[in-house]
């Protein structure tokens, strides 16, 4: 049907017929010829029809709108309908518009319909930021709580008389998957050793140590209780070292366990038993009061990882009265069978004992330094303490004759100068050491330790080994734990690892420092055991 439609602003019975009067006069028509229906749903607005006059009956025979608007008188209609407020014919959208108070958009409706929205809006923004502020003073109360939990209670070791007594009462940090059940069984041996019942074994596999966690933090030598899921590194922290305890240097040096060939295999393939004889070990560490010298501390990497008074190095002094420049975070460290200065076990050197460092190497006749650990892992562990091609450190003279780049470390030679004098040294760099973790293979560390045991066989007598770290007792710790272990495959056919590392925490406290580097010294030497095996064979 061809319609109209209009949007006026008050209805009704006679409206409505004076309505239709104006438009049949604008039109020309008569009134019954113009119809006016209203549209259902719609406020103010009707339907306007126009038919013929001359119509047959039953029949809605509508003239179309466009030729009804084209006969359309715009000034009648609004002198007919001014009342209405007529503004607009629109063909395009068959509409009679008349101004609304309802329609205007700034409306009191409208506008009170704006301020309870934005009233609302408001309420919910300043809600869900006291929830915000609430949250955070909650999440801020639980890490306090969780920080305290991680607090570490150090409790000073009780002064005992007997083994098994100590051995209850100073074990160090317990791992996550401690075993919940020791047995004692006899070893072939005759020897009484513990039966663990916790998860079962795995088959031997080819060699790759599994993360524990933080067993031991380089600093104390007393009891530990930490929260083992939230620490897992092993950089120093500072802690409060009590005296050593006369019952841990007895355990010290009497504890030890030889193994046969089969054992040492044996104990690689469980690493329960290995983990638990580790913590029984007094990490030996050394009181700052057991050192007298002013102002040592700016000499040391690490506030509690100091060089034991009774096997330390001492650098002849520069004059009688300053004994800090005797001072340098470094210990003597005894070889297989006991032999005197095998070694000297350093931490990385620092920007200011650099010097102290290279007079320490002319002074003690070192025919080999070993670096394992970069410059940098994540945080500075070493400084770069040799020149590209030459340099002076005090009164120390450094060439770099050649470098040569292996798979895993990277060999110099060089040569060290004073005065008249020079010496050649070889400097092995080993890089493939994780950060807070011990290498997927022992090839790479048993192969340095070979060479290097190579060298100081060409060169009997000149002085020790030089070996650090960062600290000087982790990774330090087990590359002579290894060479020394070796030595005594090599020689005895047996090799006691727990007597290995005791004795090198007499002379230097902490030396290997976590229950993973313990089981990778362990597979280091069943490594070598297979060479020696292989080449008994051939």
């Amino acid at each position: 049907m061809n319609t109209l439609q209009m949007d006026i602003n008050k209805l009704n019975i006679t409206l409505l017929r004076i309505f239709r009067q104006g438009v049949a006069a604008a039109l020309g028509l008569l009134p019954q010829q113009v119809h006016i229906n209203r549209l259902i749903g719609k406020k103010n607005c009707v339907e306007l029809f126009v038919s013929p006059l001359n119509r047959k009956p039953g029949i809605s025979d509508a003239l179309p709108s466009e030729e009804v608007l084209r006969s359309l008188n715009i000034n009648i209609l609004h002198q007919s309908l001014s009342q209405f407020g007529i503004t607009e014919v629109s063909p395009e959208k068959n509409v009679l518009q008349g101004q609304r108070e309802a329609d205007k958009i700034w409306s009191k409706e409208g506008f009170y319909a704006v301020v309870i929205f934005l009233s609302i809006f408001v309420i919910l923004v300043t809600c869900l930021m006291v929830l915000y502020r609430l949250k955070e003073k909650i999440q801020l109360s639980l890490r306090q709580e969780k920080e305290k939990k991680q607090e570490i209670h150090l409790s000073p070791l009780p002064l005992q008389t007997s083994r098994s007594e100590y051995k209850t009462t100073n074990s160090m940090v317990q791992p996550e998957q401690a075993p919940k059940v020791v047995n004692v069984v006899v070893d072939p041996q005759g020897q009484c050793v513990p039966e663990l019942k916790p998860p079962p074994c795995a088959s031997p596999s080819p060699f790759r140590m599994k993360s524990v966690g933080l067993q031991e933090r380089r600093g104390s030598n007393v009891s530990l209780t930490l929260d083992m899921s939230s620490l897992g590194s092993i950089e120093p922290f500072v802690a409060v070292p009590t005296p050593r305890e006369k019952v841990a240097m007895e355990y010290l040096q009497s504890a030890g366990r030889v193994l046969t060939r089969q054992q040492l295999r044996d104990a690689v393939a469980c690493s329960h038993l290995l983990q638990t004889e580790f913590m029984e070990i007094p990490m030996n560490f050394v009181d700052p009061k057991e050192i007298d010298i002013p102002s040592h501390g700016t000499k040391n990497r690490y506030k509690t990882i100091l060089p034991n008074p009774l096997s330390r190095v001492y650098l002849k002094p520069k004059n009688p009265s300053d004994s800090l420049s005797t001072y340098i975070n470094a210990n003597y460290i005894r070889g297989y069978g006991g032999k005197e200065k095998a070694f000297i076990a350093t931490q990385g050197p620092m920007i200011n004992t650099v010097n102290d460092f290279w007079q320490m190497v002319w002074q003690e006749d070192s025919p080999v330094i070993v670096m394992i650990t970069k410059l940098k892992e994540k945080n500075e562990k070493c400084v770069l303490y040799w020149p590209e091609k030459r340099g002076i450190y005090g009164k120390v003279e450094v060439l770099v004759n050649s470098v040569q780049e292996c798979e895993n470390y990277t060999v110099r030679q060089l040569t060290i100068k004073q005065g008249s004098q020079s010496r050649s040294v070889k400097h092995y760099w080993y890089t493939s050491w994780p950060d807070h973790k011990t290498p997927d293979s022992a090839q790479p560390l048993l192969q340095l330790m070979l060479d290097v045991e190579e060298d100081r066989l060409e060169a009997p007598a000149r002085g020790p080994i030089v070996v650090h770290c960062s600290a000087g007792i982790g990774r330090t710790g087990c590359f002579i734990a290894t060479a020394i272990g070796c030595q005594q495959l090599k020689e005895e056919g047996v090799v006691d690892a727990l007597s290995i590392v005791c004795q090198l925490r007499v002379d230097r406290g902490g030396m290997v420092q976590t229950s993973e580097q313990y089981e990778f010294v362990h597979h280091a030497l069943s490594l070598y055991e297979s060479r020696l095996s292989a080449e008994a064979v051939q």
